[in-house]
């Protein structure tokens, strides 16, 4: 596990997140995220009922020895190991109320009770607890039905592997569980999660002196980001060279610059108690359940707060995905909405037709600053049928304060989508494109845009959606983003774009991988499955 090499935020790592795993269906565009429904996916009070009122018997658990009520009563227990609750399904209570039987009438309400429990928690396993942006709801049952999977299951004696089969069948979910559970434990060991003393300033560099040395590597022992073999002498008021590869190790885990400077940002991420870390990993899970099966071929994911994008082809044994830095939605005022989109075509050297909030709120003020502002920006008015007006005597401003016209910028050097836009109809005019602002996929921090997504390298990206190397290799496809000829090209097959938000993962070396939570999406997310 160590040394590890320097990398970018999120790395590579992360391709089995959701690249080579998301297989099986196909979801199409849906809604963005909103206020999150009160009720379940699915309800077990309203499943109950259509189990026990068929022509078909229903299944008995305390049939023989109650062996199968048992076991069903420890699995409902075992539900926090999928980062559930077990009180949502009250295997306690069912424990006592089994114990206690008396009476036909008696064994009867047992049996419902047991059998509502049970398709919550296989409801909640495989369509997750809250509303979400990726199933249309009601959900499909001929995708998931958990009257028919316990109908079966339960006289066959295939309890567990029913809720296996409920639970999303993608590797990462089992990593995140297994994370999940080392996070819990040392929640569980230390619920005290002292913050480190303050730094001075300048920040902490190799060779430094630092007198809380010792609780420093104390802390990334726990984390598993520093070897015991590597950590130096318990007693050594030093920040040294050992330390600082540890520290960049933390810093790749939490999206932060690895520089193996300690400052600021990277002391408060030391200083988030593990007890966090779980309620996390637990959203994780919940997100995970949330996105359908999706086709084996090419797909593109985002994960907007790791600020990434990776595509690959998963039909290919072993995939060689492709990686980049993506810029965002601001978080404040137009934050990237969540969704997955099906990629259909490409356009090179597009026009940005302004979007109206962006014309109101930017651009009509600026006119009315300055007259040129159009001209400087390589911008026009056009009607809506696309008729360029002319700039003479101010009519295109009193023409577009009217809204019988609207702005859009001609291709060229100035046009924020630089050469090539990539588009995936929907309801938000949410797309992927290029941009001649390179220099900010530099910083940290990249929620820059008005909602759409800029990818760091445009010609890689045109290459594996297009996917004919003999046509479009990257000296023709950068070749077609300079020509400033306005070209559509349709794909032969859409390419699924998931966009997806999750503040913590796990790597397939295991390690835990966290984000900053830039749309305060979680503490949301957190009330919503407390109130179920």
């Amino acid at each position: 596990m160590f040394p590890v090499p320097a990398r970018p935020p999120w790395g590579r790592r992360l391709v089995a997140i959701l690249l080579l795993s998301l297989v099986g269906g196909l979801a199409g565009a849906s809604d963005t995220a909103g206020a999150l429904p009160a009720s379940r996916p699915l309800d077990g009070r309203q499943m109950v009922q259509r189990l026990y009122d068929t022509t078909q018997a229903a299944p008995r658990w305390l049939d023989g020895n109650g062996e199968q009520a048992r076991l069903a009563l420890q699995l409902l227990r075992d539900a926090p190991l999928h980062g559930l609750q077990a009180s949502d399904y009250a295997p306690e209570v069912l424990a006592r109320h089994m114990d206690a039987l008396a009476g036909p009438e008696d064994v009867a309400a047992f049996e419902r009770a047991l059998s509502a429990a049970m398709l919550q928690f296989l409801a909640d396993l495989h369509f997750g607890r809250a509303g979400h942006p990726y199933r249309p709801r009601p959900v499909s049952l001929a995708e998931f039905d958990p009257v028919a999977v316990l109908r079966e299951a339960l006289p066959a004696g295939r309890l567990r592997e029913a809720v296996d089969a409920a639970a999303p069948a993608i590797p990462v979910y089992r990593r995140v569980m297994t994370t999940l559970a080392h996070y819990r434990n040392l929640a569980q060991q230390y619920p005290h999660w002292p913050t480190l003393p303050a730094l001075g300033a300048p920040p902490l560099r190799a060779g430094d002196r630092y007198g809380a040395a010792d609780q420093l590597r104390e802390r990334l022992r726990l984390l598993g980001d520093l070897d015991p073999e590597e950590s130096g002498k318990d007693g050594q008021q030093d920040y040294t060279p050992a330390l600082a590869a540890a520290v960049t190790r933390f810093q790749g885990r939490h999206g932060l610059e690895e520089d193996g400077v300690l400052g600021s940002e990277t002391a408060a991420a030391l200083a988030v108690p593990p007890s966090q870390r779980v309620a996390q990993l637990e959203l994780t899970l919940e997100r995970l359940r949330w996105v359908p099966p999706l086709r084996k071929g090419r797909i593109i994911v985002i994960n907007v707060p790791s600020y990434r994008l990776w595509a690959a082809d998963t039909r290919d044994a072993a995939p060689q995905p492709l990686e980049m830095r993506v810029i965002v939605g601001k978080a404040v005022q137009t934050p990237t909405p969540l969704f997955i989109g099906q990629m259909r075509y490409l356009e090179f050297n597009p026009y940005w037709n302004v979007p109206s909030s962006i014309l109101a709120g930017e651009i009509l003020p600026a006119l009315a600053r300055d007259p040129a502002y159009l001209r400087k920006n390589d911008m026009e008015v056009v009607t809506r049928s696309g008729a360029v007006l002319s700039s003479q005597a101010g009519a295109p401003l009193s023409a577009l304060r009217a809204g019988a016209a609207r702005v859009r910028q001609r291709p060229g050097a100035r046009n924020v989508l630089g050469g090539v836009k990539f588009a995936m109809p929907n309801p938000m005019d949410i797309y992927l494109h290029s941009t001649s602002a390179q220099e900010l996929f530099a910083r940290a921090r990249r929620d820059l845009s008005h909602g759409c997504i800029r990818v760091e390298r445009p010609v890689e990206l045109a290459q594996f959606v297009l996917a004919d190397p003999g046509r479009w290799d990257g000296a023709s496809v950068a070749a077609a983003m300079r020509d400033g000829r306005t070209r559509r090209i349709d794909l032969g097959e859409a390419v699924p774009v998931v966009l997806f938000y999750a503040t913590a993962a796990s790597d397939r070396e295991g390690r835990a991988l966290f984000a900053n939570d830039i749309y305060g999406q979680d503490e949301p997310l957190i009330r919503a499955l407390r109130s179920r």
